[in-house]
């Protein structure tokens, strides 16, 4: 079986823990390979449904190993507080869950710092994170000043954190920020070591001894593609590589193990945050867009803007990543419309743009210009292949494929397990 990178194609929230589900029926091993507690990913299964933030969604597979690669800044307080929740509702991560000892680590004053941060203004204007702390911990990553997750087993860690908390603090009295308390920082930090201290290893050995041994990796990515540190709307972004290359930086597997990379796209566009969105709605359409497809976050439960599907962006995506293949999801949300536009270029001052601008500037330049499709006003809801869809549904779905440059091999007419199914393999 191949080893595959799947990532979202648009600027997140496009369904990967539904598809990671579904994916690791015929996989080995999950790696959740950059980004922090500030994606949710939702499955639900049956009756059930589960949010989960830092641990892959493979964990809902029995006898699947799951992965935290050195690309993930990880919160100790909040990954305890999950996986004890998935303890309470009967999921065994014994032998089968893996930290890497080279991530990096999300603190309290990480987070009090990206709150301060984001009401003060960085740049003149919010940027729209989460305010889990994940900017402030990667950039104290680069700076090389913070810790990871194998300085949990020092013999002198609480002391080598209270030192770094203390630093700090004078910098969120800087911004007017409340200080962390170090006694209930440091007590609460040890209880966390000791809950994950049995999960944290050398997660490089470890993927490498599967890659021997023939087993098939599935590399999750969080966020999309958009946010991409990089290549996505700067500063309007994450603080982390979402592209395919993050797999490999984020996870220690080098380029020639990876065969495939899946694309995941919603059959729509939505966004979280601030930034630039040239096919927003902030009409009736986008209004009806969110409430039928519950377009809010799984970690913040902020609503997402919404608009039609932007092929300029999903192009753009599908040549920095090399997608081999297509997932789209939450087709569903449009079976009521009569008409669909799909963006295929944006006009600015005067000129037809057909690629990706670069700057803010140019962007928020850009109008899109449109193709109407007709709509198919029938429920997709119950199909279980592409040739059970309505007609209009199959070419609207097609020309999305032929826009982006890729092909659809999974398809997504609702939230649950049961609603996925594989268009080509």
């Amino acid at each position: 079986m191949a080893n595959v990178v799947l990532l979202g194609a648009q600027w997140g929230d496009e369904g990967k823990g539904k598809i990671v589900d579904y994916l690791m029926d015929d996989m080995d091993a999950v790696v959740r390979y950059q980004g922090g507690n500030n994606a949710g990913h939702t499955v639900e299964i049956d009756d059930e449904r589960y949010v989960l933030h830092l641990v892959p969604s493979g964990i809902l597979r029995p006898g699947k190993t799951c992965v935290i690669g050195n690309g993930v800044v990880i919160n100790p307080l909040t990954l305890c507080d999950e996986l004890d929740g998935l303890a309470k509702r009967g999921i065994d991560v014994q032998d089968r869950f893996f930290i890497s000892d080279r991530a990096h680590m999300v603190f309290p004053y990480h987070v009090a710092l990206d709150s301060g941060l984001e009401a003060a203004g960085r740049i003149g204007e919010k940027i729209g994170t989460t305010q889990r702390g994940i900017g402030p911990a990667y950039a104290d990553k680069v700076s090389r000043r913070n810790l990871r997750m194998g300085d949990l087993k020092r013999a002198d860690f609480a002391e080598v954190l209270a030192d770094r908390a203390a630093e700090k603090n004078r910098g969120l009295a800087a911004i007017g920020a409340p200080p962390v308390t170090l006694d209930d920082f440091i007590h609460d930090m040890k209880r966390a070591a000791a809950t994950l201290q049995p999960f944290i290893t050398d997660t490089v050995s470890l993927l490498h001894g599967m890659l021997r041994d023939g087993r098939s990796l599935l590399f999750e990515g969080a966020q999309g593609a958009m946010l991409d540190i990089d290549f996505g709307t700067y500063p309007f972004v994450t603080s982390s590589n979402t592209t395919v290359g993050g797999a490999c930086t984020g996870s220690g597997v080098p380029p020639r193990s990876i065969d495939r990379t899946l694309g995941i796209i919603k059959a729509y566009t939505t966004r979280v945050g601030e930034g630039p969105f040239p096919t927003e709605c902030t009409d009736a359409i986008g209004h009806e867009l969110g409430t039928r497809g519950n377009e809010f976050g799984a970690t913040t439960g902020r609503p997402r803007r919404c608009g039609w599907f932007d092929a300029v962006l999903a192009r753009y995506s599908a040549m920095i990543n090399g997608f081999d293949g297509l997932a789209v999801t939450k087709l569903d949300v449009l079976d009521d419309l009569e008409t669909l536009k799909i963006a295929v270029a944006y006009e600015s001052n005067g000129r037809r743009i057909d690629t990706f601008p670069g700057t803010i500037a140019e962007l928020t330049a850009c109008r899109p210009i449109y193709e109407q499709w007709p709509g198919w006003q029938k429920s997709t809801k119950l199909a279980t292949a592409f040739s059970e869809l309505p007609k209009n549904a199959q070419r609207y779905l097609q020309r999305l494929a032929e826009l982006t440059g890729a092909p659809i091999e999974i398809m997504s007419v609702g939230p649950r397990r049961a609603s996925t199914f594989r268009v080509r393999d």
